[in-house]
């Protein structure tokens, strides 16, 4: 079924590609990717991938730089090989939140990244739940922004007998809670938050009645879930029955973990578009839901050219 076609990874996040391959049955392309003594990334492909549709698997994820110059490398590799089209699949895409001018003489990284992969050679990329959806726009290439929603949705529908309150973080997270509200029949609330210093977040008011209820909140990231826990404390401080969470991204840098340890929340679902700390596991607090299938599906669907949009309907 899959003839001409190779899904490889880099060392970011074999777990997942290695589900992905499953799905497809398909074996996970041989590739050394490795560093030379001074750091540099070196990269050679161990099988012959002239003509063939390569599917290049590959979060941006801690550490980014490594990670994004991983895929950069084995892109110009694939390319140099004569691969008949290279379509990087990127679960999480890095620097995604800095899609914007929101200072004077700052940089829009988001269109940088989009550039230096558009320059590698890359025919396509496939993400998900991208911070911004305009990043779309960055590339001149086709570009498939894949929602991780029928993957929580599917876990979240037998665990409410009675709809929950869905919470938006912030006014720019109400169109994607909207959205999973609308398929649950759940109330939707949202929280009015001012942001004083980069990463740290203070929560305002509540838009919405909580009290009594069970809410979970939902986000694209946990960066270092200062918004996320304080949001928590507002729901519960409103009366809120339960307070849970849902993210696509568990990024967890810095102080995320004391953070979701020391708050109200009882349970934080997150995929596996990035590998999940081990000491994360270690709170208990957390619930990994897999992308694969999803992702699999994708490609599965872009290489006999059906509808992707269609799994989001």
């Amino acid at each position: 079924m899959f003839k001409s076609t190779c899904v490889f990874s880099g060392n970011s996040n074999p777990a997942l590609a290695d589900k992905i391959a499953q799905y497809l049955e398909l074996p996970v392309g041989r590739a050394r990717v490795t560093r030379f003594s001074d750091g540099e990334v070196f990269t050679e492909i161990k099988e012959n991938v002239r003509g063939v549709d390569v599917y290049l698997i590959q979060s941006t994820c801690t550490p980014v730089n490594d990670n994004l110059m991983e895929l950069l490398v084995m892109i110009d590799a694939l390319k140099r090989a004569s691969a008949g089209s290279i379509t990087a699949v990127i679960p999480y895409y890095g620097y995604a939140r800095q899609d914007r001018k929101a200072a004077p003489r700052t940089p829009i990284t988001a269109k940088l990244v989009a550039d230096l992969l558009t320059a590698s050679g890359v025919d396509r990329v496939v993400s998900m739940d991208l911070h911004a959806g305009q990043i779309q726009g960055f590339f001149n290439k086709p570009f498939d922004h894949l929602y991780a929603m029928p993957v929580f949705l599917e876990h979240l529908r037998p665990r409410f007998p009675e709809p929950p309150v869905l919470v938006s973080p912030d006014a720019g997270g109400v169109e994607r809670t909207r959205a999973y509200a609308k398929r649950l029949g759940a109330d939707l609330a949202i929280i009015d938050k001012r942001r004083e210093e980069k990463n740290v977040s203070e929560v305002m008011h509540i838009i919405g009645d909580v009290e009594g209820r069970e809410c979970l909140i939902l986000d694209d990231m946990i960066d270092t879930a200062g918004t996320m826990t304080n949001a928590a404390r507002a729901l519960r401080d409103q009366g809120a029955k339960r307070v849970m969470a849902a993210a696509t991204h568990p990024v967890l840098s810095g102080p995320a973990l004391d953070r979701i340890v020391d708050s109200p929340l009882e349970e934080v679902l997150v995929t596996d578009t990035i590998p999940l700390r081990e000491e994360a596991l270690q709170t208990g607090r957390f619930r990994v839901l897999s992308v694969a299938s999803l992702l699999g599906e994708a490609i599965k669907r872009i290489h006999h050219s059906d509808s992707v949009s269609s799994l989001f309907v």
